[in-house]
């Protein structure tokens, strides 16, 4: 206990010096007498009172006054008077590399009217206040912050940045005013840079500086072309406006290229750049520029052919490339150079799509059909003489229907009324030829070139079959005239072929042909050889003929001889046979009774077998009889058929039979005898006796 006394009392100054100084820094830091800033961050200083009093003028002292103070503190230690100053900590303003800062200045001088962005002029540097308040205007400034880190004062200072805001706040209020600011900056895209590809025009639009004059529709290049360039294709608004710059959107156009442009002094639209391709040219009509002389003469009353970059048609086309034109300021009209086809078919149209609206030219010919014509007209435009073109009917389209469609049909309809159906379709070629001569001079008078009229085949109209009927003649005639050739070629190619095939034949045989020669030759020679010999032969021969002669002679001889002995044979037999037959015949006749009793029997023969053919009734079922009834007049019609065929009134009456020849019996006999004895050699020997008794 007594150590610590002791040690107390050794050491009690260095604790009541360490205790004070303790209190004093706890003073100071109190009293803002002494402040450490960061190196990134600053100090902003509010003067609290002053013997100066406060700010008469604005909220940022310059002189010394009680209020917010121009300067701002650095990074380090810095003494005050105590009691008299707050500071404010604040970070330092980074804008990103390929960003952009807008600044809004709470002090300043006020706005004119006219005006729509704060002058950067003289006031160009932000980080010196007090130079800023002495020229610079309050409200958003047209200069902005590239990329970088800046010390501002955030008092008098509001940066906005993309995604954050600089500032230090003052009143709940002008919150909604940097943010509002804010997103109107982002839906211009303005935090980031304008950037112009090669295909793309960029269109600007300026929201400061006066106005346009009256007529005015857009705003002209601003001073010569030097001074064009100065402003530094707007990023610079300050050299745009003492250049003479209006408001309004700009006849200049951004082309491609990065432009750093302060989004709330102009805008940037971007549109394609105009191409005129290859086989066109572009006619230029502007809306704006200074009124020009009518180069195209008192004489000629369709529109104003002007110089280029004046108002109206320029007398120089566009030839085929790109170009950053502005279509706000004029139009370009394409005008094909190369030849193009105007069709009137409906079904059908040209690659320019000129001749959307043109269908077939109706006509009535002379024998009164209708019917509807195709056509096609191939023309050229003079590329000098588009911009007269354009001049005179607007564009090319224009012209095609409200000019070229009427003037051809009429010309076409006055053609076909001179001729019938037949002439119009065999006449196409002399039309077309004829056609081609005297519509030139008035394509023509329209600045164009004719080149060629192409005339289809005519076709009906809907429902109609007249003109179809007509074609089928025609290629009915055709086909029998071609027929008629075709035959006659086939005639002549027969000919040919027939010639060509003997020819074909002579050529293979005529190896064959010498080869007979040379055998004609040889067999002659064999020929002689043979005849020698056969004169040999021959002796040889007749001596062999004649004994073969005598041989086939005495042959024939004994051969007739058989013959004859046969026939004599034969005859005998048939002569004896026939004998036979007839003493047969008799023998039976003398059996019936004689020829009459024959005769009878043979017709009872044949009327019994036509009864039997016939099935008649030979008992009739109806008995006719005489008026007197007796007997005698009874029976039947057959009965008395019958005895009239048995009476001998039938036919002639027949003759007694002659008497017998002696010979002839004897001839009989002789016969008779070698019948019997035939018969009898054959086993029957009854038939001998009963021939003899007859």
């Amino acid at each position: 206990m007594e150590d610590l006394r002791q040690f107390v009392a050794s050491h009690s100054q260095g604790f009541i010096i360490t205790a004070s100084v303790l209190v004093g820094l706890l003073l100071l830091r109190r009293s803002n007498m002494l402040r450490y800033i960061p190196n990134n961050r600053i100090g902003i200083v509010e003067k609290l009172w002053s013997a100066r009093g406060s700010v008469k003028h604005g909220f940022i002292a310059l002189a010394g006054e009680a209020g917010f103070q121009a300067d701002v503190l650095r990074g380090g230690w810095h003494i005050l008077f105590p009691f008299q100053y707050r500071v404010h900590v604040m970070p330092l303003v980074t804008i990103p590399q390929g960003k952009l800062g807008y600044v809004f200045a709470r002090d300043g001088q006020m706005l004119p009217p006219t005006q729509a962005l704060a002058s950067n002029a003289t006031a160009k540097d932000f980080t010196d206040v007090a130079e800023f308040l002495r020229n610079g205007q309050r409200g958003p400034q047209r200069r902005v912050l590239r990329e970088g880190t800046y010390a501002l004062n955030l008092a008098q200072f509001v940066v906005l940045t993309e995604g954050d805001l600089h500032y230090l706040p003052l009143d709940r209020d002008e919150q909604a005013l940097f943010n509002k600011m804010a997103a109107l900056l982002v839906d211009r895209e303005g935090f980031a840079p304008v950037v112009i590809t090669s295909d793309l025009v960029g269109i600007v639009t300026v929201h400061d500086g006066p106005s346009l004059g009256h007529g005015e529709i857009i705003a002209p290049t601003v001073g010569d072309g030097d001074a064009a360039l100065h402003h530094n294709s707007f990023q610079d608004p300050e050299l745009f406006l003492a250049a003479g710059g209006k408001r309004g959107r700009q006849l200049e156009v951004l082309v491609e290229g990065t432009y750093f442009i302060n989004r709330l002094f102009a805008t940037v639209e971007t549109l394609p750049k105009t191409t005129v391709e290859v086989g066109h040219v572009g006619v230029v009509v502007s809306y704006t520029g200074t009124v020009g002389s009518d180069l195209s003469g008192e004489a000629y009353r369709h529109g104003e052919l002007v110089l280029s970059g004046q108002r109206g048609v320029w007398n120089e086309p566009l030839l085929p490339g790109k170009y950053a034109f502005n279509t706000y300021a004029g139009r370009v009209l394409m005008v094909p150079t190369t030849n193009f086809i105007l069709k009137w078919i409906q079904s059908e149209t040209g690659a320019h799509q000129l001749d959307e609206n043109l269908s077939e030219i109706s006509l009535i010919t002379k024998d009164a059909f209708e019917p509807n014509l195709p056509l096609s007209v191939v023309v050229h435009i003079d590329y000098k003489k588009a911009p007269l073109v354009i001049q005179q009917f607007g564009d090319v389209k224009k012209l095609v229907e409200q000019t070229l469609d009427p003037m051809v049909s009429a010309y076409f309809k006055n053609v076909g009324q001179t001729r019938t159906l037949i002439q119009l379709i065999q006449d196409r070629s002399a039309i077309q030829d004829i056609s081609s001569e005297q519509m030139k001079a008035k394509f023509a008078g329209y600045h164009l070139e004719l080149k060629e009229v192409l005339i289809g085949t005519p076709s009906s109209r809907p429902g109609d079959k007249a003109i179809e009927q007509i074609l089928m003649q025609l290629r009915a005639r055709q086909i029998a005239e071609e027929q008629v050739e075709t035959y006659g070629r086939q005639e002549k190619a027969a000919a040919k072929e027939r010639e060509l095939r003997e020819a074909e034949a002579k050529a293979r045989t005529q190896q064959a042909l010498t080869e007979s020669d040379i055998s004609i030759t040889i067999q002659s020679n064999v020929g002689k050889a043979e005849y020698q010999r056969s004169v040999q032969q021959a002796a040889q021969i007749r001596t062999i003929a004649e004994a073969e002669a005598d041989k086939i002679k005495f042959l024939a001889g004994g051969e007739a001889q058989r013959i004859k002995a046969i026939a004599a044979a034969e005859a005998e037999k048939a002569a004896r046979v026939g004998i036979a037959q007839a003493l047969a015949i008799e023998e039976q006749v003398r059996a019936s009774g004689g020829p009459q009793l024959l005769l009878t029997r043979h017709v009872m023969d044949r009327f019994s077998e036509a009864i039997e053919l016939a099935k008649i009734d030979v008992v009739p079922k109806v008995m006719i009889s005489g008026a007197g009834g007796g007997a005698g007049n009874q029976g039947s019609v057959f009965e008395a058929l019958l005895a009239l065929v048995l009476s001998d009134k039938v036919g002639e009456k027949v003759r007694d039979m002659p008497a017998r020849d002696a010979k002839l019996d004897h001839v009989r006999d002789a016969i008779r005898e070698g019948l019997v004895a035939t018969l009898g050699s054959n086993g029957d020997p009854a038939a001998e006796p009963r021939n003899r008794e007859r």
